[in-house]
Formats: structure tokens, sequence, C-alpha cells
């Protein structure tokens, strides 16, 4: 019998839950909040802290009542099942209610990070077809620029300050609306644009169905039940500020404390003060939080977190030393997981229960910290160029097929096959599995496939020589670069940030790295820096770096 290869069998078996139970519920996301306000208004749904400390409360009837007013506003302007709403603002209430308030109509958001420059928006608005954008009047001076090139964008609608000549979200109806159609779990939710740090940024499509299972995963392995709080201190433009903060609360009726920012000072004392139960961070914020307390800025002393279960970590590189460094210093559980936009936000992360000492060991025994093992509703494998699962041990691809994985690439034909190749949806991650004494595998990851340094022919991954560039002495961070050479191909280099206080020593640092690392690994090159480019979700820019070792392209480190 023949295999269906074509694309859309492709995609449809890599989308294929493990079980029935775990395929996408008949439901959509703003329902949720309608229920929520329906069946316990005075509960608090949202808590927003300003950049200056400020707070404001929204219940779920109070947030269920602003919701429906938006969206009889989008109605008016001609904004249907199908149609796509930009949003370019930051961290507030303003901007979840227009989420919620497009989904309430089948709509679907296009996130914008309003740190991107002018060609990445106006590719963005223009790529997605945007019919209308939310914005604050604060980045009108972005927009205006654009607009002229924007032909499909028909309205920009304010939030906040109001400015002659546009529409305000308090606005009243500007017309009657039409009945909205009823969204379910099908409806297209999310298009985010990926990093795009090669080439274009290509924009992954989620639906409300995409969003309610993992959320509802994300709940259950927390243990997450009405009236838990989760506290986001990661921006809102991106899956895991999203998905694990905003409608995993709705999920299991519990509450957001929103942060305008993450701030090193307020970290802690907001966990004790708003009764958080879980917060998502990335490795980024547990090395800011451990240098506040070397400073005196960040510290748990006299407050209570006995609430406080565990803090989520994930989309960027965690090291054994970053992890095992924090969890001793604080006395709080970190719980690695791993997932991409790709597959929603989280596929996989340890379990929360496990002993310490089993915990600490997936955390530091490996030379990377696990990711942990598959939600129920995916499944993971590694596999090879070719599609064949490999054993334990043995390095390939990390790929996840399930409940969670995207609908596809949006209008990318070629992006799709090559991401659902055999039936699964390949990461770009290289990792390995292990068994763990539970039965279950435990994977790991070692690196994106496109990062990995070819030198000789010998594949280095860079997040190895990272965990001992983050050990050596008088170094506050440090990441491996991969350059261009002309005898190996490429050469392993070292960009690296000094501790306050510490003169910058490359040869110090060369020789920590020739005592813990074979000769192919070890950086030939050191280089200083005041800080690491990294993304807004955490994930270091190597290919940013890569010009400054150009100088090194003819040198001989043979002695």
């Amino acid at each position: 019998m023949n295999r269906d290869t074509s694309l859309a069998a492709l995609v449809a078996a890599a989308r294929r839950p493990p079980s029935p139970a775990d395929a996408a519920p008949d439901d959509a996301v703003a329902a949720l909040l309608a229920r929520g306000a329906a069946a316990h208004p005075g509960r608090d749904w949202l808590v927003h802290v300003d950049g200056a400390g400020g707070r404001e409360v929204l219940t779920y009837g109070e947030a269920g009542a602003r919701v429906a007013s938006l969206a009889d506003l989008l109605g008016a302007l001609g904004v249907g099942r199908g149609d796509r709403v930009a949003v370019l603002a930051h961290n507030h209430p303003d901007t979840v209610l227009q989420y919620l308030a497009a989904w309430s109509l089948g709509a679907c958001v296009v996130p914008l990070n309003a740190g991107e420059d002018a060609e990445r928006l106006a590719f963005i608005l223009a790529h997605s077809r945007a019919k209308l954008l939310f914005t604050r009047a604060e980045y009108l001076d972005r927009i205006e620029p654009l607009r002229s090139g924007l032909p499909l964008l028909r309205d920009v609608v304010l939030a906040g300050d109001r400015r002659r000549g546009y529409a305000h979200v308090d606005d009243a109806a500007l017309a009657p609306a039409a009945a909205p159609a009823i969204p379910d779990a099908d409806d297209e939710a999310l298009i985010v644009y990926t990093s795009g740090t090669t080439g274009r940024p290509k924009g992954v499509v989620l639906t409300q169905g995409n969003l309610l299972v993992d959320a509802r995963q994300i709940a259950a392995w927390h243990g997450l039940g009405p009236g838990d709080r989760l506290m986001c201190v990661l921006p809102i433009h991106h899956v895991n500020g999203i998905v694990v903060t905003l409608v995993t609360p709705l999920v299991c009726g519990g509450a957001v404390v929103l942060c305008r920012k993450f701030r090193t000072e307020a970290f802690f004392p907001l966990l004790a003060r708003e009764r958080v139960r879980v917060v998502s961070v990335v490795p980024t914020l547990l090395a800011f939080l451990l240098q506040g307390a070397d400073k005196g800025t960040a510290a748990t002393g006299g407050l209570d977190l006995s609430g406080f279960r565990h803090l989520i970590c994930g989309a960027g590189p965690l090291t054994c030393e970053l992890a095992l460094r924090f969890e001793a210093r604080f006395g709080l559980r970190i719980v690695h997981g791993y997932g991409l936009s790709e597959t929603t936000c989280y596929a996989c992360f340890l379990p929360p229960d496990l002993p310490l000492d089993e915990h600490r060991a997936w955390l530091g025994d490996h030379g990377f910290p696990s990711i942990g093992t598959p939600l129920s509703a995916n499944e993971m494998a590694i596999h090879d160029p070719a599609g064949a699962a490999l054993p334990a041990g043995e390095r390939g691809e990390i790929v996840v097929r399930g409940a969670t994985v995207m609908a596809g690439y949006f209008d990318a034909e070629a992006a799709n096959r090559q991401a659902f190749a055999h039936g699964w949806f390949r990461s770009g991650d290289e990792g390995f599995w292990l068994p763990g004494r539970d039965g279950r595998p435990y994977f790991f990851i070692t690196g994106r496939l496109k990062e990995l340094i070819i030198r000789g022919g010998v594949n280095v991954s860079p997040l190895e020589v990272d965990e001992v560039l983050m050990s050596a002495p008088g170094v506050k961070a440090g990441v491996a670069v991969g350059f261009e050479h002309d005898v190996y191909g490429e050469e392993v280099g070292a960009y690296v940030v000094p501790l306050p206080g510490v003169a910058p020593d490359a040869g110090a640092v060369l020789d920590f790295c020739r005592r813990a690392l074979p000769r192919h690994k070890c950086p030939k090159v050191v280089l200083f820096g005041d800080e690491l480019p990294v993304t807004s979700t955490g994930k270091y820019r190597r290919n940013q770096l890569k010009p400054l070792f150009a100088a090194w392209r003819g040198a001989d480190f043979r002695d």
C-alpha cells in the first residue's frame, strides 16, 4: 500500500495526538473568560503591575465586559472570522483584552515586537495581510511611515492616549455589527513570526485548539487549579508569555499577575505579595537574579513564599551550572522544559514532583540539563536525517508530533515540506534521549543544528562550550561562536562578558577551557564585551557575533 506523502497528509500525521482524549477541544479561548465572568464575576483574573510598581486589578466580570465591548468595536470596523488583527504594544491589560476580543470573533492575532526594526514590522504586516492594527500612541511614529505600503491595513485603533484621526478602544461601536460567527478550535488564533536570524521570518500558524490543548496540559502538569496565580514577566508578543501565563490561567480558572517588564529587585517581593504559584522565566532572567543576589537587590529572606511552587524555565540556553547554582542560592526548584512557537509553546517538561536527588541528577549529570519528558498530547523522538528513530544516547534531530504542533507556516509551502517531512515536526534542534527510572524517555537539547560548529568535519555543540565558559573564573557570561576559518572551515571562538571589577584575561579563559575540553572543542580566540546580544525571549544571537572574529580567518592556531 502506498503511503500518502502529500503535504496535507504529512501535516495531519504530525498533528495527530497520541490518544483521542488529547484531541483539540470543541471550544474557543474567549469562551473560557465568558464562562468565568458568568460563574465567578468577582474573582480576580488579571493583576497588572506597571513599570513603577503601580497595581491594577481586573476581575473576570470586568474583563469579560471589556472584551465584549472591544469585540463589538472590531465587528463594527468589519473584522470577522479569519481576519488578521495585528497588535503592536507591550505587556498591558489592554493588549490582553485585544487578543481575547479578536479570538471571540474567530479572528487571528498577529503579535508584533515593538523592538523590531521598521523593515521587519512592514514585512510582517504585509505578509500576514493584517486588516486592523491595535497599537498605542507612543508607537505611532513606528507605524505611520509604513502605512502607504500596506494597502490591506484598513484601520489603526489606539489604546491609551487619544490622537485625532484614529479610532480608540473606548469608542462606542461606529455602526451596528452583524452577529459574529461562533469560533471553534480549528480557527486560527495566532500567527507568530520566528526570529528570522537567517532569511525572512516565517509565520507560525496556531489554532485556538493548539492554545487550549497546550494550556490544558501545562495546567495539569504543574497542578494548577481555580484561584492559582501565574506571574508573567516575559513579553506577551511571544508564545511563552501568551500560552503559559495568559491562556493557562483561563483554562484552570486562575489569575495572571502581568508585569510591565521584568525587574530584578521586584521579582521575589511580587511572588510573595501576589501569592504566585508558578512563574515562567528564561535562563537570562535566572542569571539576572543571581547577579542581583550578589549585589543585594534580589533576595528571598523575610518573604513568605510558602505558596510558591517552582519556576518554569525554557525558551533559551540553560546550562547545568546556571540551573544548579540558582537552585542552591535560592532554594527554589526549576522545572526545565522545551518547546517552540511551532509546538504552540511547551512540548515537554521535567516532572515537578521528582525526588530532589533525581531532579538534580537530570539537571546536572549529563552535560546538559534535561528538558524532560513529553506532555501526554505529544510524542517526541530523535531522528536521523532520513527520519529514522535513533536509540538512547545517540544525537540527532528533536522531532515532535501531536496536538500542540502548529497548523503550518503561513504561505510557505517549501518551508512546510521541510518542517513536516516524515510526518513529524522537525525542530531543527539537535539532542538525545536517555531512559528514566520511571520508564519514560528524558530528552536533552544540545543546540541548534544550524548553529553547530563544524570544525574539520567534526560537529561541536556550542552549548557544550557555553557550559564551560559560564564556569570559568572571572566570567559573568560567555557563549561559543563558530567563525569561518581557512583550514578547518570553522573554528571555535568565545565572546565573554567579564564580572564587574574583573580585568579581561583571555589567557586565563583559554587555559580554563583547555583543562575542561578536548582541543578541537576549545575556543581559539576570546573576545570581550559588555553584554551578550539576545532576542526578546532570551535566546543568544550568535550569528551577530561572527563578524567580530573575521580577523582570525587565516590564523594558525596549532601552537
